[in-house]
């Protein structure tokens, strides 16, 4: 008797695995490119009080930070809503966590395409 349940929590373990694995983030690549900083549009500084900043699709943005500074063009995937700017900083830069808001990109907009 116990053995016919024995395929119901096979498959229910399968499906729990494979559930998890699909659960994973986005990939880094979906956020944008690093640009170099002459291409910028617009610098934004982080300060330590700095918990987000707000950008849109397809700007080149510099950040500034200290004495340090990194630029990111923002042509991201048509899902990316946001994402943690401490991903795509180069290492050491940031030292705690921002988040950065993208709106739509504005070539796009009523394309079909947002």
């Amino acid at each position: 008797m116990r053995l016919a349940f024995l395929p119901a929590a096979l498959l229910i373990t399968a499906t729990l695995a494979l559930a998890t694995g699909c659960a994973s983030p986005p990939r880094v690549e979906l956020y944008g490119n690093p640009a170099p900083s002459a291409a910028a549009q617009r610098s934004i500084v982080i300060t330590p009080e700095t918990r987000w900043v707000n950008v849109e699709g397809g700007e080149i943005v510099n950040f500034i930070v200290g004495d340090k500074m990194f630029a990111w063009d923002f042509y991201v995937g048509t899902t990316i809503s946001h994402f943690d700017l401490n991903e795509v900083a180069p290492a050491g830069i940031l030292d705690h966590r921002v988040t950065a808001y993208v709106s739509p990109d504005p070539r796009y907009r009523g394309s079909g395409l947002e």
